[in-house]
């Protein structure tokens, strides 16, 4: 596991998602394709959540309290639960981008983790490794789906007009 390269990653991801981000009007931020969809809100929410209490938390699980419950997280109930859609899209980007420096901060911070040290998981072993990799894959699912809102609320915002002309998405 190259360490440095992994927090760079996530510095990297961290400006991309604020780029894809920032300056959205209210509108389009809470808007969803489709009930079942999350809103660009939703997403960041998520990201802010994810970041405190699934993987940087299983990530110290793993390292450091392995012998201990895993702690429990529920991601999709949290969406309505904590009323994701209504909260201030820009106090949660903050939020967002303040708890991924801590977390920057802590990674760094980290001498020689043991990267194989695994816990039991339903589907087979989890390791340090496996987590730090998954926290960095999680940020680009997450980043396809924001570009995938924006390209949805650009074909919804220009019609009748059509972005057909700009190729197969």
């Amino acid at each position: 596991m190259n360490l440095p390269s992994i927090i760079t990653q996530l510095t990297r991801q961290a400006e991309a998602i604020r780029t894809l981000v920032h300056g959205v009007p209210d509108e389009q931020a809470r808007w969803k394709p489709s009930p079942d969809d999350w809103s660009i809100l939703e997403v960041i929410h998520h990201l802010y959540d994810e970041e405190i209490e699934d993987f940087r938390a299983h990530l110290v699980h793993i390292l450091y309290h392995a012998d201990q419950p895993w702690p429990r997280i529920d991601p999709g109930g949290w969406v309505t639960e904590r009323r994701y859609n209504e909260q201030d899209p820009a106090t949660v980007l903050a939020r967002f981008l303040a708890t991924r420096q801590e977390s920057l901060a802590w990674l760094s911070s980290l001498d020689a983790p043991n990267w194989h040290a695994a816990i039991a998981m339903p589907w087979g072993s989890l390791t340090a490794g496996d987590m730090l990799a998954s926290w960095a894959a999680h940020d680009l699912l997450h980043l396809r789906q924001l570009v995938e809102l924006h390209y949805a609320w650009t074909q919804r915002s220009v019609a009748p007009h059509s972005v057909e002309y700009a190729g197969e998405w």
